[in-house]
């Protein structure tokens, strides 16, 4: 088993081979309340054995022919713009491909990164980078593939294996290692990431523990009875330990750059809602979002089912293969633990209307649907819902049912639900609501105010109905901002943010002290530009704190255009344009091929007289942007603004020509075309 010492020793060895102009390969570093994890292991065997070669512990692992399972044997993979050729060299492993010069170039694996069903390796770039190589090994066809199917994407877009977006410091360190720190220099776009641990080790979980350790065994004396307990206490409860699971099993936000395990999740994260895009108006998982989302609207979360529950925590293997593993709970002898399980046989065709050992007759067939991300990595949905054929029929969603069934209309599979069980009335579901506000369908407001103020609903679905409401103008109703969950406050206190100030000041003010960091700051950068006069000394005072919280977060995340962004709004409504304007061209430099920092900068430069700078900046950006029509608008508009009409009518005719759709382009050009024939 490895420990830290290990870890450091093969690392620095990788370091100091020959490798690319620029690149080093991140270390491993000791940390002043961080042990080895064999002192962990020494007195916890059980728990190391069921660690010892699970996911966590082979998370990230230095290349070796074991670690490494991809075939290198001068092995080919060829597809439609895209090559790469695996080969050995004096003991090392080396790709041949396209690099961000476009041009094909041998590049050294530092890394084996997974371990199944695929496993990717990592290239040491310039600028202290590991990139992960999108050619993965398929662990099961036992074969190189691409995680780009639908096609190879060149040089330069943030998805090549060279782009921000495949940048293992930005996207993996922090869930692939133990104590991980970016270390990332925004001024010049360079990391010094680091780490305790090059896997997830027992004090990514339980956090630092020299103190426990120490106590534990000291030398010469027998181990101490009651030893000092890891920081993480907080895993002694059940929506402790999904929380901490949750800051690597959910699509969220960082707020620091180090997250301390123990702490409460909206401490150091801001989970994503089941916004559009991520999820189906259900819930129901669509884009990669890991399990969080799902599990918080599941009526186990409510319950009180922990992850621990069904999932052994040190190796994450199941607790039990199959039905055995749901009937440990739903069973003619229920769990006590939970009262509203009914007593019922479910393994049982009676139950599931499947034969036994046939397609169906699994719980997770129906009530775990898997969808399939990184192309062959199936994760299953933690909402642990009933199939719904009907809201299939009434709002487009899913369901289970389809997946063996997909020829049959959402009619025949109700009827074959009710031929089952009997007819059933079907409940409302929050998913209709969310449907039809997205539609913007008459009477959304009200119904969407409703969902938020039934505390019965998941606050995950609460939270999501209020980012819906702000979307329709409204702002969330006034039990928000006292909810006992801070997913819906913290919710609110960003929906509020764009109301007018009278608004804002009536509510944001109070959770500026409120006890999570997350609801803190978005209460404060609600309040940014609120004139200091307006607040009293205590709440100056704690916006003050709040808006250097906020900052801190958007640094923690600085390598991520958004947060460049972020930082410079909050510098425009702080009345600072010259630092706005240095995170604005922060966020161009990190994504060139984005337009939402541009179009803001452009808008900020004629703000201060400077068209003709605008008008450069957007130029420049027009043939590196993946949706140049926007671009095109803004020219149109900033050169009749200026009286080029002529300059007006080509853009806006590029413009049109590029969104169709879009009605202000249309009535903009209608008018210089107007203006033009005078």
């Amino acid at each position: 088993m490895r420990g830290l010492l290990g870890t450091l020793v093969t690392v620095a060895a990788l370091a100091s081979l020959p490798s690319l102009a620029g690149a080093a390969t991140p270390p491993g570093e000791p940390r002043a309340h961080y042990v080895a994890d064999t002192r962990c292991t020494a007195c916890h065997p059980r728990q190391a054995a069921a660690w010892k070669g699970s996911k966590h512990d082979l998370a990230m692992q230095p290349a070796s022919p074991a670690a490494v399972l991809g075939d290198f044997n001068d092995a080919q993979f060829s597809a439609p713009g895209e090559t790469a050729r695996f080969f050995r060299r004096d003991s090392r492993l080396f790709i041949n491909t396209i690099g961000d010069d476009g041009k094909a170039t041998d590049f050294p694996v530092s890394h084996a990164f997974g371990l199944r069903p695929l496993q990717q390796v990592l290239i040491p770039q310039a600028g202290g980078r590991l990139q992960a190589f999108t050619v993965a090994w398929d662990t099961q066809r036992k074969r190189w593939f691409s995680l780009h199917p639908e096609g190879a994407l060149p040089p330069g877009s943030p998805l090549h294996w060279t782009g921000r977006f495949q940048n293992w410091n930005l996207m993996c360190g922090e869930c692939h290692t133990t104590a991980f720190r970016k270390g990332y220099d925004d001024a010049t776009d360079r990391y010094r990431s680091t780490w305790a641990a090059g896997h997830v080790g027992c004090q990514a979980c339980h956090g630092p523990a020299k103190a426990h350790a120490d106590s534990a065994r000291r030398p010469g004396k027998k181990p101490t009875p009651t030893p000092i307990p890891t920081p993480n206490g907080a895993l002694a409860s059940a929506h402790g330990q999904v929380d901490q699971c949750a800051s690597c099993h959910a699509r969220r936000t960082r707020l620091v750059e180090e997250a301390a395990p123990g702490k409460p999740l909206f401490d150091n994260f801001i989970p994503d809602t089941l916004r559009a895009g991520l999820y189906h108006p259900d819930g129901q998982q669509l884009d990669e979002v890991f399990e969080y989302g799902g599990f918080r609207q599941s009526r186990m979360y409510q319950a009180g089912v922990a992850c621990a529950d069904c999932h052994e925590p040190h190796g994450g293997s199941l607790r039990a293969s199959g039905n055995a593993l749901c009937v440990r709970c739903h069973s003619p002898a229920p769990d006590p633990r939970f009262p509203g399980l009914e007593a019922k046989n479910y393994d049982a065709p009676a139950h599931h209307g499947h034969a036994a050992g046939q397609p169906g007759s699994q719980c997770v067939d129906c009530h775990m649907p898997s969808r399939d991300y990184m192309v062959v990595h199936g994760r299953r949905d933690h909402a642990i819902r009933i199939p719904r054929p009907d809201l299939t029929r009434r709002i487009g969603t899913p369901n289970a049912c389809q997946g063996c069934h997909a020829d049959k209309p959402p009619e025949w599979l109700e009827a074959a639900i009710d031929k089952q069980h009997g007819h059933r009335e079907r409940p409302p579901h929050y998913g209709e609501v969310i449907a039809a506000a997205r539609a913007h369908q008459p009477g959304s407001t009200a119904r969407l105010a409703a969902l938020i103020d039934d505390t019965s609903q998941p606050a995950i679905v609460r939270a999501t109905a209020i980012e819906t409401l702000a979307d329709l103008g409204a702002p969330p109703p006034a039990s928000a901002f006292a909810d006992p969950d801070p997913a819906v406050r913290t919710a609110a206190a960003a929906a509020l943010s764009i109301s007018p100030a009278t608004e804002r000041l009536d509510r944001l003010p109070a959770l500026l002290a409120d006890p999570l960091r997350a609801v803190r700051i978005t209460a404060a950068r609600g309040l940014a530009d609120i004139p200091a006069d307006r607040l009293d000394a205590d709440q100056r005072r704690l916006r003050e704190q709040g808006i250097a919280g906020f900052i801190t977060a958007q640094q923690a995340m600085a390598d991520m255009p958004s947060a460049q962004v972020n930082l410079a709004q909050l510098y425009l409504d702080l009345g600072k344009p010259t630092d706005a304007e240095r995170h604005y061209r922060r966020a161009i430099a990190q994504l060139p091929s984005g337009n939402d920092a541009r179009l803001a900068l452009a808008r900020l430069l004629v703000d201060q007289g400077r068209g003709a700078q605008a008008t450069q900046l957007l130029q420049d950006g027009v043939p590196a942007s993946s949706q140049p029509g926007p671009l095109h608008f803004a020219l149109g508009l900033i050169a009749g603004k200026a009286g080029r009409w002529a300059e007006a009518a080509a853009e806006l005719e590029r413009a049109a020509s590029l969104m169709p759709d879009d009605a202000r382009v249309r009535r903009n050009l209608d008018a210089v075309r107007q203006r033009m024939a005078r």
